[in-house]
């Protein structure tokens, strides 16, 4: 079970729960996140169309993402809404809740490692990477690429920071962004095909990072899209701008010309 630091949810939070009792005018469901406390689905809340079984919606077992209404903490109750949650709300919150099983998982392998609970996890590093990175999984994706340097300014005991790391670059894949940009080569000479294809070959052998993949392809004279896949997006940025320059260097060079076009629309 993922772990919250607070024991019922915020109005107006997306929440996973899982549906525990059905009835006539409603449902009751266990509010996975926060501890199993229970949400009740009224009838009208259950799906936007009429509806003249319930059970046709919301059955016994069944996961599901569900808006929060109202909470009354003095009383525990909570009130939810499926009806008001999109499909594209409802994938973005189950995939959230996937990250937070795995981050929960890893925690509990590290936990093991240096002796401690799960519980001693959140409350000494897990909670801490959530508050300042938004989710422990993201967090995670942190750690993998800049190691010590994710905990700068968290007051996390030294004990669990190695460990955490290994964990993190052994366990979780980093997130790969891709852009693309387009270039315009011109050249008046004879050989003009040649030198086009040695400009191209230069910017595409120039040094970029480990994790960053360049790929150019002609789409029609006198233009090349470049495809460029790295970790974050400045490193794509300034991936992309680099492999352009080196293009219209080499071909400004031999008499030619270069324009480099972030997008196509630029031209308009």
């Amino acid at each position: 079970m993922v772990r919250k630091r607070q024991a019922l949810p915020s109005e107006d939070e997306l929440v996973i729960c899982t549906i525990t009792k059905v009835f006539s005018h409603g449902a009751f469901a266990s509010l996975d996140e926060y501890g199993g406390n229970t949400g009740f689905i009224h009838i009208s809340e259950v799906a936007s169309t009429w509806i003249k079984n319930i059970r046709d919606f919301v059955k016994e077992g069944q996961k599901t993402v569900a808006k929060v209404l109202s909470v009354d903490a003095q009383k525990g109750h909570v009130d939810i809404s499926t009806r008001r949650v999109g499909d594209s709300q409802k994938k973005t919150k189950m995939q959230e809740w996937k990250r937070a099983q795995k981050s929960e998982k890893l925690l509990e392998i590290v936990a093991k490692k240096v002796n401690k609970s799960l519980d001693d996890a959140y409350s000494e590093v897990g909670f801490k990477l959530e508050e300042k990175y938004g989710e422990i999984y993201a967090a995670l994706e942190e750690i993998s690429t800049f190691g010590r340097e994710a905990f700068s300014r968290l007051s996390v005991p030294e004990y669990w920071i190695e460990p955490v790391v290994q964990i993190a670059r052994e366990n979780v894949a980093l997130p790969l962004v891709n852009i693309t940009g387009y270039l315009d080569l011109k050249s008046p000479a004879p050989n003009g095909i040649e030198i086009i294809k040695e400009a191209l070959i230069s910017a595409r052998n120039e040094k970029f990072g480990e994790d960053v993949k360049l790929d150019i392809r002609y789409v029609g004279s006198p233009r090349y899209r470049i495809n460029v896949t790295a970790p974050d997006y400045k490193t794509a940025e300034e991936s992309l701008k680099k492999c352009a320059e080196k293009a219209m260097v080499v071909i400004e060079e031999k008499g030619g010309s270069g324009k480099f076009l972030r997008d196509v629309k630029e031209e308009k």
